[in-house]
């Protein structure tokens, strides 16, 4: 940084200002040496104030108003922004109520400085260290101890002086950044230092966003910026204590100015894919909201984009027949406002080789139930057959043919014994091609699958029994036991297989049912299917708050917990916003009517054990609802705090703590690490953090 040497009497009134527009600031608490007053000697004279100066974490605060008018000097105060402005011919200086940072512009040049101590509001008067007036004024200070005196001369010249030994060391003041940095300090780090951050400020209002940081105090870090991160700003870099307390700093003022550079990876120029599978990933220069790929066969104009997907993770391309010949393929990049950026094509050509077989079942597989049987391949098919060979006559059966699709095959006893099946399909040109037949053992042990209640449901509600089997029924039986009592009854008897079997009030309880199926002679029985009959009350998930309140409600607890962690504000109440539908949708007791305080739809037991609630499983190739247990609190504090326990403790998350600052990056790590199987759950989040501006609650400032 280049120093400017400067002299000149500041400061009019500017306490006088500050007295009437910030009256509606509180005056904080200082720890205030009582023993004796401080006193201020300007130029020999001794001056006299309503409020005196005073001790405050070891430094020695003056009022400005004091030494202002001894001195001449324009003052402006900016009250949407708390800022004080001082300025005399071509100097110009700018602080801020409780900021750190402040801003010297001498003959059109500004440098930016890190103050020890903030100025602050006390008894609505703005107190500086005396160290920052000197520097301000350009005027000798100096601090005697043992007469507690502060004195003031003009007639000295003093320059700007850094507070810390500390440098931004990887980068330059006023370099243009334009693209992914390194970001580096040297000097003296402080003994208390537990953490450092790097901050991105804008110059108007000096907030802005945390862009990396991390607890190894002399490691190296990357900062991928953002399109949004595009403009003249100032780079801080800050280190704190165990409890968030800055303890020293450094600040430059930079330019992001980006130059995008988006590379595909994974094929190159000029390249014949042969493969039936293509890793593809991007290398870009800055941070987007996320990526799709675009693939164009100019031959026949084919097109295909892929959804929203990971800028860090692998996307598969899968060729197929049809795209044999000149494929050209690009990667998109967007940020948080929708903007594209298109990187170059990469143009390909595609020569694989036709595939066809059949998925579901494997080469010497013993079949004794049902299987799903899939048709694999790499073009477009107009008819699909699924054809089983008995190996002991050559007899040739089609099992199923449609267009495309899976089959669903339940063997029965007529087809036991070795069997060869195969697919037979028609492409669009009207060519038949058939797979490589797989040789299964047929069991076909005669079946019969119960559906329409499942193992552990607790049925409230009507349920529409039914079997799957692989035998010709002459009849069917449903047959209800009371399982604490052994009785049995009776629900149905005949030739439907369908009955709707609605529970009435008296049959509370534990129940077991099994269907009885009569064939050619013969019975078979499906297995017990135990669950438990319900008509009481039920209680359904309740609101935490009004709708309209929710946004306000959760912002408070994300601040709270940002401040002492670092984690995205914006994240937390996005997170909080989809997985309760505004906070509209809050598990409760289904049985007791307890509410939960669960803002996350977490499983398990809280601080005021569990709820039962709903969750989905499935059973004979139907879903149904049983009960499950989901962690219960004794307000959203405490489930607040459990959800940041499980982000911040559990070592599976440790990726996502490490860019858990940034909310878009923060949102694709949350995903990669497990924390939810929705494949979109992080573009949903990504859209109501930009959709409602949340990003504004991650704003910080030095």
């Amino acid at each position: 940084m280049k120093i400017k040497h400067f002299k000149w009497p500041i400061f009019i009134s500017i306490l006088l200002l500050i007295g009437v527009l910030v009256q509606q600031y509180l005056p904080e608490l200082y720890e205030v040496y009582a023993d004796s007053t401080i006193k201020i000697v300007i130029d020999g004279k001794k001056v006299t104030s309503d409020v005196d100066p005073f001790i405050s974490k070891d430094r020695t605060l003056v009022p400005v108003r004091l030494i202002a008018e001894e001195l001449d000097s324009i003052v402006e105060w900016d009250n949407d922004n708390r800022a004080v402005h001082i300025s005399k011919e071509d100097t110009h200086i700018v602080m801020r109520i409780d900021s750190n940072l402040i801003e010297y512009t001498n003959s059109n040049e500004t440098n930016y400085n890190i103050l020890d101590v903030a100025p602050q509001i006390y008894e609505d008067r703005t107190f500086l260290p005396i160290r920052a007036v000197s520097n301000a004024l350009g005027v000798g200070i100096d601090w005697d101890g043992d007469r507690r005196t502060v004195y003031v001369n003009s007639s000295e010249e003093s320059e700007v002086t850094k507070f810390f030994d500390l440098e931004i060391s990887s980068v330059k003041e006023g370099q243009t950044i334009s693209g992914t940095i390194d970001l580096s300090v040297s000097g003296s780090v402080p003994a208390e230092a537990a953490e450092i951050k790097y901050l991105l400020l804008d110059k108007d209002e000096a907030t802005g966003f945390v862009i990396a940081g991390g607890t190894d105090l002399t490691k190296i870090y990357k900062w991928v910026p953002a399109m949004e991160d595009n403009g003249s700003k100032i780079l801080v870099a800050a280190f704190y204590d165990a409890q968030g307390k800055f303890l020293a700093g450094d600040s430059i003022a930079i330019t992001v100015n980006i130059n995008p550079q988006i590379v595909l990876e994974g094929i190159r120029e000029g390249q014949l894919i042969t493969a039936n599978r293509v890793p593809l990933s991007t290398s870009l220069n800055f941070s987007p909201a996320y990526v799709k790929y675009e693939m164009i066969n100019p031959d026949n104009g084919a097109y295909y984009i892929s959804p929203g997907v990971d800028p860090e993770q692998v996307f598969t391309m899968i060729p197929v027949m049809e795209d044999k010949g000149r494929m050209s393929v690009k990667v998109i990049a967007y940020d948080t406002e929708g903007n594209a950026y298109e990187g170059d094509y990469v143009n390909i050509n595609i020569d694989v080789d036709r595939y066809l077989y059949l998925g579901g079942v494997s080469q010497g597989q013993s079949i004794d139930g049902s299987v799903t049987l899939t048709s694999q391949r790499n073009f477009n098919v107009t008819e699909t057959e699924y054809i089983i060979v008995d190996n002991n006559t050559g007899v040739e059966t089609i099992l199923y043919s449609a267009g495309y699709g899976s089959y669903t095959w339940f063997p029965g006893p007529e087809l036991a014994g070795s069997k060869n099946l195969y697919l037979r399909v028609k492409d669009t040109a009207g060519n038949t091609y058939s797979s490589s037949p797989v040789t299964v053992n047929v069991v076909g042990s005669p079946k019969l699958l119960l559906q329409g209640v499942g193992p552990g449901q607790v049925l409230s509600d009507r349920a529409n029994l039914n079997v799957r089997t692989n035998v010709k029924l002459d009849s069917i039986k449903y047959i209800l036991t009371n399982t604490e009592t052994g009785q049995s009854q009776l629900l149905y008897e005949g030739q439907n297989r369908e009955y709707s079997f609605t529970p009435t009030t008296g049959q509370d309880g534990s129940w077991s049912i099994r269907a009885e199926g009569s064939y050619g002679g013969n019975t078979i029985k499906t297995e017990e299917v135990k669950f438990t009959i319900y008509t009481g009350v039920l209680y359904s998930a309740r609101p935490v708050i009004e709708k309209e309140l929710f946004m306000d409600f959760v912002s408070e607890l994300a601040l709270s917990t940002k401040e002492t962690t670092g984690m995205s504000a914006a994240l937390q109440v996005a997170q909080a916003i989809l997985e309760t539908g505004w906070g509209q949708s809050v598990p409760v007791d289904k049985y007791r009517g307890q509410f939960s305080y669960n803002l996350f739809g977490i499983k398990g037991e809280g601080t005021k054990g569990s709820v039962i609630s709903n969750t989905w499983e499935e059973y004979n190739g139907v879903a149904f609802r049983v009960d499950d247990y989901f962690r219960a609190y004794n307000n959203e504090r405490e489930s607040w705090q459990d959800h940041k326990d499980l982000l911040l403790l559990r070592e599976r998350y440790a990726p996502f703590r490490e860019v858990m600052h940034d909310s878009t990056k923060g949102a694709w790590a949350l995903r990669r690490c497990g924390y939810a199987t929705d494949s979109q759950y992080s573009i949903k989040l990504i859209d109501i953090i930009n959709r409602y501006d949340l990003k504004e609650l991650d704003r910080v400032t030095i």
